[in-house]
């Protein structure tokens, strides 16, 4: 049999490949979060969830202009379990970046040094320790007693698991000596003794046995009845902090010896490594070991040692650039090939799945594949030309599973010499097998998408379920299975019959306390359920209307951005315009692209666009201002933005959306960040050489005290500041009687 294949280079994908391999990241990673976080019933071990997260972010950083804004990069943890109170954490929870080989633990220590400004000799110290297959946990101590411990949940808000923390025999009470506030953070877990003889006594109850020691200790964690905690035998790495009245140390590791020295058990592993050699090394070390340590671990997490340096490095929005974890590789195995689903998923796209008979793979049943598309299982393209990494794949194949970069895992290998002489070549369907509508595939996709639109109950369902989902109205008592339900009895075929279902079937309602689950108090639970639902911040409205490439974190942006529902619809009207014209000029590109490539000359991209840009009849010049506004709103950029404008100048989603909001009080956002310096709201444009800071250190400390970072000078424009080389820019930030400043005058203005 032939060894696993690699995935296709990102550097290899085409745009349309990489839109759909993005768009299926999201939400496979969507699924699993809830199965890891919330249900504590992960699907794929952590190191195949990283290597997903990884692969998407690199796609992402391949192609900018894709970024999802429900991507998973900006994502943390998974929605609360019901049952447990929730607690705000007074300093975000993050989650870690990752590393697989060597070269990107290189490439991590060359990212901070870039952004410090170091150069390769520069003295850099890290820490690496263990990383602790378990449950993040965090522990809160006001003057010396523990007052609260909440799991990370989705990263702001976790649950309120006091009551079973005070189980933990590691988990002190009290302190003595600490500062007035100090919250500790760590790892509960379960170790392999400890989980054996758990299983074993659930076996002799006639109980559940649980599959790995981390789902143990999450699920122990986790009981509404403490004494069932107690019961269990948990246990909890310490390795770091978050509010503190007063620091603990200067370094990563004298603060980790302070809070052993409190009382925490913390990691005896853990090292100070003076580089990246160093730092492999000891990761080679920990790995020899990893079966005799006597619990789980999934990999060795390196932090910078200087805890001003992280100071510096700060975060990005889920983790910080100051640690890492290198993770251990995953595994393969071989199964058959059942058959091949298609799903049609909420944008049309038609979705190609394969069902394996049930293997296990790292420790996790595996029965799906991902397909990717109709032209990876013919091994070529539309023209007949092999593709790489494609396969001609058949019903009946042996197929090896590789879980390194998916939450649906993917087909490394087939093996032709198993291959059943009944086998046939499999024709993807010219057909929505939900509605049987024509599913077309566009030139330069590689994805083909049912034109059905409103009448596919394929996409309706989709977008009522994503409507109804936890980040968007949240309506308890109305999830997937309750949709599916209203949408087949025709009680529910749009977002706005929702707030007019009382009305509508008020008194028919009652026929549902027939049904399996319902009730006449679950039905007028719903009601009610739904008048809160009237009320709902901007962000979540702008989330779920499902357009198409804004996600949960595109619609806060937005939302921030915009504050108001009105605002937010003039500003898309506005741009609308500009947006036709932006197409145009991309067309113009592609087309001089094509024909210089025919011609054997270099392409004339600038005259070509700024001929479409200024091609009669004029464009109005407020609407090439809400242009630039809309894709200059930090983290939407062009893709997201025609969405945006496309998506509400349709006729028939346009009604829809009105019909909605005309139930419904919009509340305006909340400005954005640090509204009290002196810089917060402006537009501040960086140019030329800085030399006291990097580039993305000064773009990173403008946007935490609440002013926009712009690439271009305009009218709109109120601070340029201007280092040794400005030149275009700061002339005509002159021009404009915009405001130029040096680095020290830009320095002295924030106060640092």
């Amino acid at each position: 049999m032939a060894q696993g294949m690699a995935e296709k280079p990102v550097e290899a994908l085409t745009e349309a490949e990489a839109r759909e391999e993005l768009a299926r990241l999201a939400r496979e990673l969507a699924e699993a979060n809830q199965a890891y976080h919330t249900e504590d019933a992960p699907k794929i071990p952590d190191d195949v969830y990283d290597r997903l997260k990884l692969r998407n972010l690199s796609i992402e950083t391949q192609f900018p202009q894709l970024k999802r804004e429900d991507s998973p990069t900006e994502q943390v943890g998974a929605a609360l379990a019901e049952g447990f109170a929730k607690v705000r954490h007074a300093q975000r929870m993050m989650s870690l970046s990752n590393a697989f080989d060597a070269e990107e633990v290189q490439a991590f220590d060359a990212g901070i040094r870039r952004y410090l400004g170091l150069s390769g000799s520069d003295d850099l110290a890290y820490t690496a320790e263990p990383k602790i297959d378990g449950l993040s946990l965090s522990l809160r101590y006001e003057q010396g007693v523990l007052v609260q411990a909440a799991t990370r949940g989705d990263g702001a808000e976790g649950e309120n698991v006091t009551a079973n923390a005070r189980t933990i025999d590691d988990i002190p009470e009290r302190l003595a000596n600490a500062p007035d506030v100090l919250e500790v953070r760590g790892e509960v877990y379960m170790s392999h003794a400890d989980f054996a003889a758990l299983n074993d006594r659930q076996a002799a109850r006639g109980a559940k046995t649980f599959a790995n020691p981390r789902n143990a200790a999450a699920g122990s964690l986790r009981q509404l009845d403490a004494a069932i905690t107690r019961d269990r035998p948990l246990r909890f790495f310490a390795y770091a902090w978050g509010e503190l009245s007063e620091p603990l140390a200067q370094t990563q590791m004298e603060a980790i010896e302070r809070l052993n020295a409190l009382g925490f058990q913390t990691n005896p592993l853990t090292r100070i490594c003076p580089d990246t050699d160093a730092l492999l090394a000891h990761y080679a070390r920990i790995e020899t070991q990893r079966a005799t340590l006597g619990y789980d671990i999934d990999g060795v997490v390196y932090k910078v040692n200087d805890l001003a340096l992280q100071g510096r490095l700060g975060f990005r929005s889920t983790t910080p650039r100051w640690a890492i974890a290198h993770k251990f590789p995953a595994e393969l195995a071989w199964t058959r090939l059942e058959a091949i689903d298609i799903q049609v998923g909420r944008t049309g796209a038609l979705s190609p799945v394969a069902r394996l008979t049930p293997v296990t793979v790292g420790g996790v049943v595996v029965a799906n594949a991902t397909l990717h598309n109709e032209d990876y299982i013919a091994g070529r393209d539309a023209t007949g030309t092999p593709i790489r990494d494609g396969k001609d794949i058949r019903v009946g194949d042996w197929v090896q599973v590789y879980r390194a970069g998916d939450v649906i895992p993917k087909l490394a290998d087939v093996d032709l010499a198993q291959r059943p002489a009944e086998a046939e070549p499999y024709v993807f369907p010219a057909t929505c097998p939900e509605c049987e509508s024509e599913a077309v595939r566009e030139p330069g996709d590689a994805v083909r998408r049912c034109t059905g639109g409103l009448i596919c109950p394929a996409q309706a369902v989709e977008k009522l379920k994503h409507f109804v989902s936890r980040a968007a109205f949240d309506i308890e008592g109305l999830g997937a299975k309750q949709v599916e339900q209203f949408y087949r009895d025709g009680w529910i075929r749009e977002p706005a019959e929702i707030f007019t279902l009382q009305d509508r079937y008020g008194s028919g309602m009652q026929q549902v306390k027939n049904r399996e689950g319902w009730g006449e108090k679950s039905a007028q639970n719903l009601f009610d359920a739904i008048e809160e639902r009237r009320h709902i911040p901007l962000a979540r409205l702008i989330f779920a209307l499902g357009l198409r490439h804004v996600g949960e974190v595109g619609a806060a942006d937005l939302a921030r951005h915009f504050r108001s529902w009105d605002a937010l619809l003039l500003a898309v009207d506005a741009a609308r315009p500009a947006m036709e014209r932006h197409r145009a000029a991309e067309a113009a590109l592609l087309e001089e692209r094509a024909a210089a490539a025919a011609e054997g000359r270099r392409a004339r991209i600038a005259p070509v666009r700024d001929a479409v840009w200024s091609a009669d009849p004029p464009l109005p010049e407020e609407s090439r201002a809400a242009w630039d506004d809309l894709v200059g709103v930090d983290g939407i950029g062009t893709v997201v933005a025609e969405s945006l404008v496309t998506s509400f100048a349709q006729e028939a989603e346009r009604a829809s959306i009105a019909r909605l909001v005309a139930h419904l009080t919009v509340e305006k956002a909340e400005p954005a960040v640090a509204q009290d310096s002196p810089v917060a709201g402006k537009t501040v444009v960086f140019t030329g050489t800085l030399e006291k800071m990097s580039r993305a250190e000064a773009k990173a400390r403008a946007e935490a005290l609440g002013a926009k970072v712009a690439g271009s000078v305009s009218k709109k424009t109120d601070i340029v500041v201007a280092g040794p080389g400005a030149g275009s820019k700061e002339a005509k930030a002159r021009e404009l009687g915009v405001q130029v400043l040096d680095e020290d005058g830009w320095l002295a203005l924030i106060g640092s």
